[in-house]
């Protein structure tokens, strides 16, 4: 029995997931989708057609029934006038016996059994009169008080309604029943109704409908099989041209659409392997290039370090010597010193640039506090902040918490970070903020200096790029900083994002993940920072760390 109830329930589930797979196939298939809407509108117009043929023949069919009811109805009762005007009954038998005989001439006339007579109402009283007869099919009311009325008031004319009409075995079939007047000389006038019935035009209008609908479906069979085999010889060259695209998007540069025929399909498979191959040509000589690129800055960079190292040992003499020259070559001196160390940052970021470029770059992760490297690399740069008369504020609620990061690489994100933010503050306040969240942990840069417009920050991290290149460098910077810590977040599963306004300073916001190679979710910090659009920070207040709070996140 278990086993059995678990078979109905996954029926059950199956049959229930019919629509989303139906849903999916919509979506994904043009065959299929091609097709449904083919049949979807065939059937509509087979529809429309089916009803407007219906309603054709059932019309054309009930007039001519209907034509044909009302001749022989006329007919009948002529036939039945004639011979009660040739009759000279005067007694009631005699009476009653014409009308009989008239009865049966109208029933064999009119080729039906069903006639009802009613004398006339509001004639003179008689005592020859037969009495009305109605047979049972034409009573409960079959025969209406308006039909009656229109036959009493227009003795010469002849009328007609559509009737349901009882059948031996209890139901009923749709009829006429046709009205007029018969007039006895020695009874007075009479209403004759004779009812018709049209089964037979009910059958061959059923015949004519099922015929109708077995073509429909043999013809919508047929519709759906032929735009199957239409759609399946015109959708399988795209196919195979959608899946070759994607196989040139990962890479398959080799990969080329069989080329058959010389139709439409066959000059789109010409046209696609043409740009394939020149596509394929491009990419190998940009790979090259690259190649060789990559090369040439890693051999100069290498082939650097010996004679730099050289002038670097002679450069140091001589700034050791300084006091000793004549003030110009003194000056010589410290600028050659400088420009040397500047040359030395210069070749490590494109050795390091050079790394990331060829793929060889890798991580050392440690369990580091966040908030650390960020006192630790305030404290190593509060000299340049002091040159520059800029105070640098950490506000840290969150972050003490260990997290997986490569701690050198992380150091030198947020030393490149609070450079730029010391270098273009104008003196005014840094605030460095840390926070976390059970999945990431983020640092925010502020600096209330001069800021970026909104197409300048889109570029800070483009390698060599300045937003002025007539300002003066203060901290040596090569250019370089800003890339390197981009590629240094994104190596960590995180993302360094900017807002800039001018006038009103920027923030650049890290956020890294906790665990390396899990999904960070949120950043912990916003950006825009909260006092976007401020000219200075707020005055600073004490804010307690709840290191229990973010273990408990943790």
């Amino acid at each position: 029995m278990a086993v059995r109830a678990g078979a109905r329930r996954f029926e059950w589930r199956s049959w229930r997931s019919w629509p989303q797979q139906l849903g999916r196939l919509w979506r994904q298939s043009l065959q299929f989708r091609t097709v449904l809407i083919s049949l979807g509108l065939s059937s509509v117009a087979i529809l429309l057609t089916g009803i407007y043929l219906s309603t054709s023949v059932s019309n054309n069919l009930f007039q001519a029934r209907l034509e044909q009811v009302l001749g022989d109805s006329a007919r009948a009762v002529a036939s039945a006038q004639q011979l009660v005007d040739a009759s000279d009954a005067t007694d009631r038998a005699a009476v009653l016996g014409v009308m009989n005989s008239a009865r049966n001439a109208m029933s064999t006339g009119a080729a039906s059994r069903q006639v009802a007579g009613f004398r006339v109402p509001g004639q003179e009283p008689s005592a020859v009169a037969p009495l009305d007869f109605v047979p049972s099919s034409l009573r409960s009311g079959v025969i209406t008080p308006e039909l009656r009325e229109n036959v009493r008031e227009n003795p010469d004319e002849q009328f007609w309604q559509s009737v349901s009409l009882q059948t031996p075995e209890g139901g009923t079939v749709p009829g006429i029943v046709v009205g007029s007047q018969l007039v006895l000389p020695t009874a007075g006038r009479y209403e004759i109704y004779i009812a018709y019935s049209l089964a037979d035009a009910e059958q061959t209008l059923g015949f004519v409908q099922q015929t109708a609908g077995i073509a429909a479906i043999a013809l919508l069979l047929l519709i759906g099989a032929v735009t199957w085999v239409v759609v399946r010889l015109v959708v399988n060259p795209i196919r195979v041209a959608a899946e070759t695209s994607e196989r040139l998007a990962d890479g398959e540069l080799e990969v080329r659409i069989p080329e058959k025929g010389e139709d439409v399909i066959a000059t789109l498979a010409r046209s696609f392997n043409g740009m394939a191959d020149s596509l394929q040509a491009q990419i190998r000589k940009l790979a090259d290039l690259s190649e060789v690129q990559q090369r040439f800055v890693s051999d100069v960079s290498h082939e650097l370090r010996t004679p730099l190292t050289t002038i670097r040992l002679a450069g140091d003499v001589l700034y050791d010597q300084r006091g000793t020259f004549p003030p110009a070559t003194e000056r010589t001196a410290e600028l050659l010193h400088t420009q040397v160390e500047r040359f030395e940052l210069l070749l490590a970021d494109l050795l390091e640039i050079s790394r990331y470029d060829a793929g060889s770059v890798g991580l050392d992760l440690e369990a580091t506090s966040l908030v650390h490297i960020a006192e630790e690399t305030i404290e190593t740069m509060s000299g340049l902040a002091e040159q520059n008369g800029t105070e640098v504020r950490l506000v840290a609620p969150g972050g003490h918490l260990p997290a997986e990061l490569d701690p050198r690489r992380i150091r030198r994100i947020v030393s490149n970070l609070l450079g730029n933010a010391i270098e273009h503050s104008e003196g005014k306040p840094i605030i460095v903020s840390v926070d976390s969240t059970s999945t990431a942990v983020a640092l925010t840069v502020r600096d209330y200096g001069v800021g970026m417009k909104e197409h300048e920050a889109a570029l800070v991290f483009d390698r060599f790029w300045r937003a002025d290149p007539s300002r003066k460098r203060t901290i040596g910077g090569t250019g370089l900083g800003l890339p390197i810590s981009l590629e240094d977040a994104l190596l960590h599963g995180g993302t360094i994002d900017v807002w800039s306004t001018p006038r009103a300073g920027s923030a650049f916001r890290l956020t890294l993940p906790r665990v390396h190679g899990r999904p960070m979710g949120e950043s912990p910090l916003p950006l825009p920072p909260e006092d976007a659009g401020a000219a200075r920070p707020a005055e600073p207040q004490a804010r307690p760390v709840d290191d229990t709070q973010e273990a408990a996140d943790v």
